[in-house]
């Protein structure tokens, strides 16, 4: 299982605040090669009209499904100050967006 953390970012013209979720992967993400994936932009996240998740990575796609987390999760930014470590909460995460089917491949029409 393979846990990435995201955040949504609301327009600030509506008055909504970024709210962070946990995506679940059911399975493993392979690269070509031995490097990390730390940092690195591994797909897209939309949603339909409906609210269905979907994510695309590379040439797959894969529809989801959100859920309410049993524990929420404290995101937390540690902050260092002189010989002391302090630690703020940055927001609460309480959803996860599980995708646990198979990739899809995406295929184009040829012309």
């Amino acid at each position: 299982m393979l846990y990435v953390f995201c955040i949504f970012s609301s327009s600030a013209s509506e008055g909504l605040s970024d709210e962070w979720a946990i995506i679940e992967l059911q399975g493993d993400i392979k690269s070509h090669s031995d490097s990390s994936f730390e940092g690195k932009f591994i797909g897209d996240l939309h949603f339909t009209k409906s609210g269905t998740p979907i994510l695309i990575i590379g040439h797959h796609l894969m529809y989801g499904k959100e859920a309410k987390l049993e524990k929420p999760f404290a995101l937390l930014e540690k902050k260092k100050r002189d010989d002391n470590t302090e630690y703020l909460v940055k927001s609460v995460i309480k959803n996860k967006i599980i995708f646990k089917t198979r990739p899809k491949p995406i295929v184009g029409k040829e012309c």
